[in-house]
């Protein structure tokens, strides 16, 4: 066996050419396959990680129909929904079981300037409960406050990157005044860093007021865009969708008609991401299987060239002594090196590709050395298939053949 192996890299090493080229192909498939599997387990993680950032509990009740986007998971809401009331918020608050928050809102789009810059943010308008339903809180100053909401104040809590991009820094936003709708806002808080959520909002761009103070200072509005609902720990979220369904149905005379409303968890985002994550990741492994395959095609006929091309080495061998059996331990030994080489090569290059992606896009790294260790395993047996027709070939050539040629 070990004269065997001496053979192979001897050959393998006086054919270098050819052992690259037979190499190429599954060092691509390993890439990819063992690249595409990493870069989705740390996107699963990434958007676990986002359902988390929602808050414990969460169950919102959204104005219109929410659909979300196939291949990213970022949320689409219908337009032009007006029908969403405060009224409707309380009437959730009180008749859904086990709830033990709840914080109506209103979501819109409108700049905000200071100075001679103005910047574009969401403004959500709600309640200080927010802050507590979706575990987001201040970094500096405060939030809003139950007198800020009853005497509809002129006062906005801003997102870290607003505060950044009006003021240059966070802290000296505190105090400053902002323009909205025309009016002034003092600014009495700037929330900490967050990221985007499962809709795909970045909650660092975001700008909170008092709901009062949008609807009946700002906007002059009736209706909300929906309300955050946060939920008892063990609370069976079926009967949650049942009762809030019924309520709202009920309030909105919508028996036999299209809901105008939606229901949605962390659960419900983080299965419509899921959705869009698998087929990625469905789509990947299929190029990678089919990059394998071209690999043991690559690595079939390259051996079968060179039995070819040594067939009076092989036939001398075998007149010195050498057996069947040695030759085809020869021939799948520098297959099986050939194909792992190139294995472990494309298993290292998309580990770091992968430490780049996760460290470009923000995700979670990810390393599952098993998958790693199956991807090196199954390019070895890749190539002893791969080379054990070759070896067949070459181990059944007559002496007298190679010797009279």
């Amino acid at each position: 066996m070990l004269l065997d192996l001496k053979i192979a890299l001897a050959s393998l090493t006086a054919h270098k050419l050819r052992a690259v080229l037979a190499m190429l192909g599954v060092f691509l498939g390993a890439l990819s396959f063992n690249g595409v599997e990493h870069v989705a387990a740390a996107m699963y993680k990434n958007a676990q990680a986002e359902a988390d950032k929602l808050g414990p509990g969460l169950f919102a009740v959204m104005a219109g129909q929410v659909r979300f986007t196939r291949n990213s998971g970022a949320a689409r809401f219908s337009g032009g929904v007006r029908t969403f009331t405060v009224p409707d918020a309380q009437a959730l608050a009180a008749g859904v079981p086990s709830v033990l928050a709840y914080a109506p809102y209103v979501s819109t789009t409108m700049p905000v300037r200071t100075g001679a810059t103005t910047v574009t943010t969401q403004i959500l308008a709600t309640y200080p409960s927010y802050q507590d339903i979706r575990s987001y809180h201040p970094r500096h100053g405060r939030f809003l406050s139950e007198t800020d909401v009853l005497d509809m104040e002129k006062v906005v809590v801003v997102g870290s990157k607003i505060a950044e991009r009006l003021f240059g820094n966070a802290e000296a936003a505190l105090g400053r005044e902002v323009l909205i709708f025309r009016a002034r806002f003092t600014v009495v808080g700037v929330m900490e860093a967050k990221g985007r959520d499962l809709t795909g909002a970045d909650q660092d761009e975001q700008t909170f007021m008092p709901l009062s103070t949008y609807m009946r200072r700002a906007a002059n509005q009736t209706w909300i865009s929906g309300v955050y609902l946060q939920l008892a720990e063990g609370t069976d979220l079926d009967q949650v969708r049942a009762a809030a369904g019924d309520i709202m149905r009920q309030r909105h005379h919508l028996y036999g008609k299209k809901d105008d409303f939606s229901l949605l968890t962390p659960a419900d985002s983080m299965q419509l991401r899921k959705e869009a994550l698998d087929l990625v990741q469905t789509l990947g492994t299929i190029t990678s299987t089919i990059s394998f395959a071209v690999g043991g095609m690559g690595i079939l006929s390259i051996m079968v060239l060179m039995v070819q091309a040594r067939r009076m080495e092989i036939g001398v061998r075998r007149a010195v002594g050498g057996t069947r059996g040695h030759i085809t331990r020869q021939f799948l030994l520098e297959a099986g090196i050939m194909a792992g080489a190139g294995g472990a090569l494309g298993v290292t290059a998309s580990l770091g590709l992968v430490t780049i992606v996760c460290a470009v896009a923000g995700f979670p790294y990810v390393l599952d050395p098993v998958f790693s260790v199956g991807t090196l395993v199954g390019s070895v047996l890749l190539g002893l298939a791969a080379g054990a027709y070759p070896a067949n070939q070459a181990a059944h050539i007559e002496i007298l053949d190679v010797l009279k040629f």
